[in-house]
């Protein structure tokens, strides 16, 4: 039996599933001790506060609920290169490439800069796809 390890891209996996994490952080700022009857966050309601809220928080939000969404394909993505027997360090760089590009997807959503979060989001994608195929012979 061989010994596992816990590879790079297996830490990669961890820190996109906090992304979205950092995204709600991010839309609730400054906003969590403030009553909710003054505009402070609601967690008794927080879908419908996330919901009323606009400009960057807004787009925090809309970055968590897309975060979300990769997650899964980028997930499916390394596990199976990695059982397909792909090289694993060219499996870590990639999924090292795909965290900076979803940081970039998120800094550029939330500030406001839809050209380059497109790009961004864009540049994830196919770092994804290049995952899945690193498998492939």
């Amino acid at each position: 039996m061989t010994a596992s390890h816990f590879s790079i891209a297996h830490w990669c996996i961890l820190v996109a599933a906090v992304l979205p994490l950092l995204c709600a952080y991010i839309a609730k700022s400054g906003q969590m001790g403030k009553p909710a009857d003054q505009g402070g966050y609601d967690n008794a309601d927080p879908r419908g506060w996330l919901a009323r809220q606009g400009d960057w928080r807004a787009r925090a939000n809309a970055a968590q609920a897309n975060s979300f969404e990769g997650l899964p394909f980028f997930i499916g993505a390394v596990l199976a290169a990695q059982q397909l027997g792909a090289l694993q360090a060219r499996v870590d760089l990639l999924a090292m490439l795909y965290i900076v590009m979803r940081l970039g997807y998120i800094i550029t959503y939330v500030g406001g800069l839809p050209g380059l979060r497109s790009a961004a989001w864009a540049l994830g994608f196919a770092v994804n796809v290049a995952i899945l195929f690193q498998g492939w012979r």
